[in-house]
């Protein structure tokens, strides 16, 4: 998997890791890197400690930036092959250099983070040497930031393996050293994963393997490039449902044991000021107009798909004007459990098509998620969606009575 490997300090072993995947990322890496290397310096120059860019071949000067950069912290650049694109190869190296670092802590960080301070690094990283195995962060999010989290995500993975951790799919992370074994073993790696479903599919390996995974609070948005949270849809959003899906079926015996969520351990939880997120505005009513007409082209694949009764509730949404449109978070559950169900018997065409499917019925949940909240605060839209995650652990039985056998 590591096609280019260089050292030029001969690294053999570091206690903590840092890394950063890339791909053309000359315009950000270099300032990640200095940040992090003060973060390192400042918080733990007692420990051995490497930054890794863990790179997709790049073309603009990625690598030079890296090397370039103004820190004393040890660097090591690892590269795929030129063909070879996505998060998860990237990550996938990682796992593969730590197993020979032997590294206490590791942390992934992306590259274009432009609020990154120093104090990031000990953020995540003291949880590690506190006892965690695996730590997500809680960034301050504007109520519209990551709907795919809100509405899939984090409802999905907090009822399968019961633990509630709000940002499994944030992007950043960090994990115990030897728990890149455990990721190098771990079942359901596709193209998906080695694409934008990586953060989907670290979160369900970290949550099946019984080893403490911690939520450190970040007190801060994560303010990257500007972007449309829309436009990465076609991308993320079938990597990360396939990510979830797979998972489902690998890690079957376990989920069906998990009855209730409990809480995860917070860090940081006493510390820094909350941030105001950016605003995050979205068009609801063209998301209703991109809803309506995946009606008429998905109609007659989900009436193969879907309970009879659960496509009669959809069939009602659909008749719903948009003045008073809702998606109650009961029918949403059972779609998303049928679709899981029927992903299962299919081959990889029919499960893209599948995946495509649910496109418009999710923009149909984010339109009646912004109708039900334009009005509340982000503090009271989150209580929402944890009435949302409530309502998919108390329909689990009705995913266990479908699933196939």
């Amino acid at each position: 998997m590591i096609a280019v490997e260089e050292n030029p300090q001969g690294v053999q072993q570091a206690e903590i890791v840092v890394a950063i995947p890339t791909y053309n990322e000359a315009a950000f890496i270099g300032r990640a890197v200095e940040i992090v290397g003060r973060g390192l310096r400042e918080h733990y120059a007692d420990r051995s400690s490497v930054i890794i860019n863990c790179d997709n071949a790049s073309v603009d000067g990625t690598r030079d930036v890296f090397f370039q950069a103004a820190t004393d912290v040890p660097r090591l650049y690892l590269s795929t092959e030129p063909h070879r694109r996505g998060k998860g190869a990237n990550i996938r190296m990682l796992f593969e250099k730590v197993a020979s670092l032997a590294p206490h802590a590791v942390l992934i960080l992306e590259a274009d983070i432009t609020n990154l301070t120093p104090m990031w690094v000990p953020m995540f990283i003291e949880p590690i040497f506190r006892g965690a195995a695996y730590v997500t962060p809680l960034y301050m999010r504007h109520k519209y930031e990551s709907t795919v989290t809100s509405a899939i995500v984090y409802p999905m993975l907090r009822c399968l393996y019961g633990r509630r951790v709000r940002q499994p799919d944030a992007g950043d992370c960090a994990f115990r050293g030897d728990m890149a074994d455990i990721f190098l073993k771990a079942s359901a790696w596709s193209e998906a994963v080695e694409g934008r479903g990586i953060d989907v599919w670290m979160a369900g390996v970290a949550l099946t393997s019984r080893l403490p995974v911690w939520q450190t609070i970040i007190g801060s948005p994560k303010k990257h490039r500007a972007k449309d949270p829309f436009a990465q849809l076609p991308y993320r959003f079938p990597h990360a449902l396939s990510a979830l899906f797979d998972q489902m079926e690998a890690y079957a015996e376990f989920w069906k044991r998990v009855k209730w969520s409990k809480p995860t351990a917070l860090f940081n939880s006493d510390g820094l000021e909350m941030d105001t997120p950016p605003l995050v505005e979205i068009n609801a009513p063209r998301l209703y107009q991109r809803f309506l007409e995946g009606f008429q082209e998905n109609e007659a694949l989900w009436r193969q798909i879907f309970d009879p009764m659960t496509m009669n509730k959809l069939e009602e949404i659909r008749r719903m004007p948009y003045e008073q449109f809702s998606f109650p978070s009961q029918t949403w559950a059972a779609l998303l459990f049928d679709a899981a169900c029927a992903y299962r018997g299919l081959t990889v065409q029919e499960r893209e098509r599948l995946l495509d499917s649910l496109v418009p019925l999710y923009l149909g949940k984010v339109v009646a998620f912004v109708k039900r909240t334009e009005r509340l605060s982000v503090q009271q839209a989150e209580e929402y969606v944890e009435q949302t995650c409530a309502i998919f652990e108390e329909s689990k039985p009705y995913l266990l009575e479908r699933w196939p056998s």
